[in-house]
């Protein structure tokens, strides 16, 4: 059995990654801070958590009556279910309940519920949560899902990496808010982009492109570097860190509205503090399309009135009110065919390519076109 279970879980991806409560209160709060009532008379859904393990669940049942919940539902995806395979025991929890069933704790998937005070101890909270056994087995796409989904008025959760697209399609086409983690690469996503670009959706407020250290299910396969970056910040054990790891929402808070303070070009050839720009005589265009590029967001010059190309990592500095969206390289990349030079990215797919000065060209990574809204003389 052992040597199944190592096999499986090389040969399976896993998806479970539990977010840590201090990152989901430091995101929660920002939007708080914004507007107090945003979760006021809400009904919320968390349906990618495990709830005797998710600290989705623990949260948002702790803080209940404080933002004024109207109802709080989680629901977890059954063990069975799972493509990576662990060796799964339910808890004393689920166990000592007179509802335990030996045969639906690994087949059915599990649904909490909270909206009173059940233990009559005068206030809502984690200990007054209800549950039961799911007719199926959890999985978002299921009617029964969609059901509670209808129900919701917010969608909350960090849903498995691997169904991002898919997981965001399900919430888009309901027309609900939400508030999910993914990696910031999910930004180039065909389903994701047209949101960013029409203002339908917006990075979060908190841990973008930066690391995210998550717990995972004992046993789970973690890379050792990634390991020692959690070590090195203080989680040893079941933990691993995913880098650029961010909240996708269409919820509003504070931070989008900060305009960004930047130089003007000439300021930034002559001051710059990256080597790729200070000394220049100007910036570099690209071959493929009318636009500079701009390799670092501080380097966005603020009297610029063109379209610029910058990195995906702009969007965790984007204000709408500042800016506007163009479109990006995967959008309005005319393909070039000239070998790229040594030490470049190379050929392939659309994208923007500047000149070496050697009848070569340079392959740019991603980039997303912008334009100021009011530039800045």
């Amino acid at each position: 059995m052992a040597n199944s279970n190592l096999s499986n879980a090389k040969n399976a991806k896993n998806d479970e990654f539990y977010t840590q409560y201090h990152d989901i209160e430091k995101e929660i709060n920002a939007y708080l801070e914004f507007n107090p009532d945003v979760f006021r008379d809400k009904t919320v859904l968390l349906p990618c958590d495990d709830p005797e393990w998710s600290n989705f669940t623990k949260f948002f049942a702790q803080n209940f009556a404080r933002f004024g919940l109207k109802k709080l539902i989680s629901t977890s995806y059954a063990a069975d279910s799972k493509k990576y395979k662990t060796g799964y025991q339910p808890t004393l929890f689920e166990v000592n309940d007179p509802q335990f069933d030996y045969n639906k704790t690994t087949k059915n998937g599990k649904i909490f519920s909270l909206t009173h005070d059940k233990t009559g101890d005068g206030k809502i909270d984690v200990n007054d949560l209800e549950w039961h056994y799911l007719e199926g087995d959890g999985d978002f796409k299921s009617k029964e899902i969609k059901k509670l989904q209808d129900e919701a008025d917010i969608i909350i959760t960090n849903p498995p990496f691997s169904l991002f697209r898919n997981f965001l399609a399900w919430i888009v086409q309901a027309g609900k808010q939400f508030m999910i983690i993914g990696n910031m690469n999910a930004i180039t996503y065909k389903e994701v982009f047209p949101l960013i670009k029409e203002n339908k959706a917006w990075l979060g407020a908190t841990g973008n492109g930066s690391d995210m250290v998550f717990a995972v299910p004992k046993g789970a396969e973690v890379d050792e570097k990634d390991r020692q970056k959690a070590a090195r910040l203080g989680y040893v054990g079941d933990y691993t860190r995913l880098g650029n790891s961010c909240w996708f929402t269409n919820l509003d808070h504070g931070r989008r509205h900060q305009t960004l303070p930047l130089m003007t070009m000439a300021d930034n050839l002559k001051y710059s503090k990256h080597k790729e720009i200070k000394g220049k005589e100007s910036y570099d265009r690209y071959e493929n399309y009318s636009a500079i590029e701009v390799p670092f967001t501080d380097a966005i010059p603020s009297d610029y009135d063109g379209i610029m190309g910058v990195p995906i990592s702009f969007l965790d500095k984007y204000c709408p009110e500042q800016f506007e969206i163009i479109g990006s390289n995967l959008t309005h990349g005319i393909p070039m065919f000239e070998v790229a030079k040594k030490g470049t990215f190379a050929q392939g797919g659309p994208s923007f390519y500047t000149a070496n000065g050697d009848s070569t060209f340079k392959r740019i990574y991603t980039r997303i076109l912008i334009k100021h809204k009011n530039t800045k003389k």
